[in-house]
């Protein structure tokens, strides 16, 4: 996609001060949402304000301009009216340069609404649409017709890289017995990004065997020529779903649930699947490492697109393109799979049965859903939008899954008696309460639920495996009962929230994997150290892989996790979160860490040491509360040998030197720092991390004028630009102080 790129960052970097807007249009599976996704992570850093927003065929404009604003660091009020939402986006870009992404736009009306948000306030301001309809890219660009870019299918090399690629890592690696099935699998993809990508997936799953190949060139017909057409990658797509296991296409059905464009979390998702019975459990196997594994099938058969990773690559949210909705909604229409409400789609046969129930509210006080409809029968239901009447839970008397994202008029007091339920999550919602007894739920395995009391007879739950609740929530005596733990977010260390029985029941839960602690650490038992009780049960915890301390204040120096730890993050993003005195001794015994966030009050030579031995640290973010007294040296002699990303927030970057050979794997450079025009413009030695590919940086200047602005960055960047490979560089600027001298 290089010559589109090209063309479209060229069109964007002119010296045109005046508003521009620039469409994209092309059949779906082009690849319009992956140009404009490239091209916005290349130029967002020269821009003040920047967002990427979905549109989708049935727009919801309040949530869309609510999703602007988030990505523009405000959040409207929850009554605010679609002319509100305008006028607080336009005061908001009024005075900056900004850049906004409208991806899958579908009809003008929708541009009409949504283009008054942009204010045209010459400062070289940008916006792409993404479409389908040349109608719409024309009324968007109205009247510069000359910046439409138009998808062209993928040349016969550019297709050729992007199979072989998938597949076989490069065309050179292809066994010749499957080249000539390949060219002709090849012409009947028409160049069409989605159909090669899927196709690949497909035969990736098979290995290099010439039967498989043959029976996919035959499945492909004789479709050839380039002519691309709804119905031709549909059957491309429906190829690749019936290869599929009978298992995994159950799960691929599931993401049916969720609205068009939705941001799926990966975790959320795999619960559901085990709370729906979709996961193996033969043979003893760990069903929620058979969750990941089914995930990640669908991932490597590019039926899914991942949308975010982890520190290690593992995508950790995901969506579904449209056209592959499409037919996954074809497919649930055939066997009654799942039923989706959204105001225009109705349920009104008589004696319908609904399995599986979608709501999409549409903030009105109308009910949805017919009375004649029975929701008995219904294993899962998820609810998405604010308001909107929603049926009582009595009526859903074998429901497995409740999912209830944001909707503020749930009522959870029939949930008690359904004895099936084993998945619930109702968002981060103030008001929300859980009946006062749910002994009842004795099949319940994930309970995420914020801002409610917790019921004292949840510590009798045998199968509760996941639990997240609210930072400000208590939990009743007896967790140590709770063996089934696995995760456990909230867990508060504030002697109001949690009794010292729990401090100590808490080393009881020895299949706990995740731990999220929060809150103040205090000693309020005579005779008693919280800290060493807290450590003496974390030890015990043998299995926990990820321990997460947040919303806590204090210095953290008598903390002593287990070895078995792969993240720790320990620090937040002000200046008075928990911290510790120095790299603590004990970070040397975490041979397996993979993850580490933490904050100290200096970084000396002997820290710099402990953390570059770690050999498995692949992300690191350190923040340096204090103005350092000596130089902080990353040599090159074999420290840090796997390290990719490293962040780094310390007042005087002039301190930080990379010597030749330092940091060796670091693709990622992330810097916070004062602007200090005095002692320098950044740390020295940044040409010596060869592998580095992006530098991103924020500059605090405490009132400095655009001037003094503009030099700091100008000095930074031709620091950066003594590397060798020009790696790509961001600079932000803040006015919050994020060190303790400041």
């Amino acid at each position: 996609m290089e010559g589109p790129k090209n063309e479209l960052v060229n069109w964007l970097i002119d010296e045109e001060k005046q508003l521009k807007v620039v469409s994209v249009v092309g059949f779906g599976g082009l690849g319009k949402t992956t140009l404009a996704n490239d091209v916005y992570r290349k130029l967002k850093g020269d821009f003040a304000f920047g967002a990427f927003v979905p549109v989708s065929q049935k727009p919801n404009i309040p949530n869309l301009l609510r999703s602007l604003l988030s990505q523009l660091g405000t959040h409207a009020s929850i009554d605010a009216s679609n002319s509100d939402l305008i006028d607080e986006l336009r005061e908001c870009l009024q005075t900056k340069r900004y850049l906004i992404i409208i991806d899958d736009l579908w009809d003008v009306s929708a541009w009409e609404f949504i283009k008054c948000a942009f204010p045209e306030n010459d400062l070289a301001s940008r916006v792409i649409v993404t479409t389908r309809s040349l109608e719409v890219a024309t009324a968007c660009c109205s009247p510069h017709h000359e910046y439409i870019l138009q998808m062209k299918p993928l040349s016969n090399e550019d297709s050729r890289q992007l199979f072989f690629g998938r597949i076989f890592g490069s065309e050179d690696v292809c066994p010749n017995h499957l080249r000539d099935i390949s060219v002709e699998i090849l012409k009947k993809c028409g160049g069409l990004p989605l159909a090669i990508i899927s196709i690949a997936g497909l035969l990736a799953s098979e290995g290099p065997k010439e039967e498989e190949w043959e029976h996919v060139r035959s499945s492909l017909g004789s479709m050839s020529g380039t002519k691309l057409t709804l119905n031709r990658m549909r059957q491309i797509l429906n190829l690749s779903y019936k290869d599929l296991p009978s298992h995994l296409k159950t799960c691929l059905l599931y993401l049916a649930m969720y609205p068009e464009d939705y941001t799926i979390n990966r975790s959320n998702l795999e619960r559901q699947w085990m709370a729906e019975g979709f996961i193996s459990k033969e043979n003893g196997q760990d069903v929620e490492k058979n969750a990941r594994n089914y995930f990640n099938e669908l991932v490597n058969r590019s039926l899914v697109l991942p949308v975010e990773f982890d520190c290690e690559g593992a995508v950790t949210k995901c969506k579904v393109h449209d056209m592959m909705l499409d037919l996954i909604l074809l497919k649930c229409k055939e066997e009654n799979f799942l039923s989706i409400v959204d105001g225009s789609e109705a349920i009104t046969e008589e004696g319908y049965k609904v399995r599986r129930l979608s709501l999409r509210l549409n903030d009105s006080d109308n009910e949805i859903l017919p009375g004649h409809i029975s929701l008995s029968q219904v294993r899962s239901i998820m609810i998405f939008g604010d308001f909107g009447k929603t049926p009582p839970l009595s009526k859903f008397k074998f429901l497995r899954v409740l999912f209830a994202e944001n909707h503020r008029r749930m009522d959870l007091a029939g949930m008690s008696e359904l004895y099936q339920l084993r998945y619930v999550m109702t968002g981060a919602l103030d008001g929300l309460q859980l009946p006062r007894q749910i002994r009842g739920l004795q099949q319940l395995e994930t309970l995420d639920i914020y801002n409610s009391s917790i019921p004292s007879d949840i510590v009798h739950l045998p199968h509760l495996s996941h639990l997240g609740i609210g930072y400000a929530c208590k939990l009743p005596d007896g967790i140590g009962n709770m063996k089934s733990l696995r995760f456990l977010r909230g867990f508060h260390l504030n002697f109001e929230k949690n009794s010292l029985h729990n401090y100590k029941g808490l080393g009881e839960l020895t299949n706990m994997r995740n731990l999220s602690l929060c809150g103040y650490l205090e000693d309020q038992d005579p005779g008693v150290r919280r800290m060493d009780v807290l450590c003496s049960s974390l030890r015990k915890l043998c299995r926990l892989e990820s321990l997460y301390i947040c919303h806590i204040e204090g210095c953290m120096d008598g903390l002593s996790p287990p070895c078995s730890l792969q993240r720790l993050h320990a620090r937040g993003f002000g200046r008075r979160d928990c911290w510790f005195s120095r790299v603590p001794n004990w970070t040397r015994e975490l041979h397996n860490l993979h993850e580490l966030q933490l904050q100290v009050d200096e970084l000396l030579d002997d820290g710099v040491g402990i953390l570059a031995v770690l050999p498995s640290l692949v992300h690191l973010n350190l923040h340096v509360r204090r103005s350092p007294k000596q130089m902080i040296i990353i040599d090159g002699r074999g420290a840090f040998p796997v390290l990719k990303h490293f962040e780094i927030r310390l007042s005087r970057a002039s301190y930080l030197i990379f010597q030749s050979g330092a940091m060796p794997m670091v693709q990622r450079l992330g810097l916070s720092f004062n602007m200090d025009v005095q002692n320098g413009a950044g740390p020295a030695g940044i040409e010596y991390l060869a592998a580095l590919e992006e530098v991103s940086t924020w500059i605090v200047c405490l009132d400095a004028t655009e001037s003094q602005k503009s030099c700091a960055e100008s000095a930074f960047r031709s620091i950066v630009d003594r590397h060798p490979d020009n790696p790509r560089t961001v600079v932000h600027f803040s006015e919050y102080p994020f060190f303790l001298d400041d």
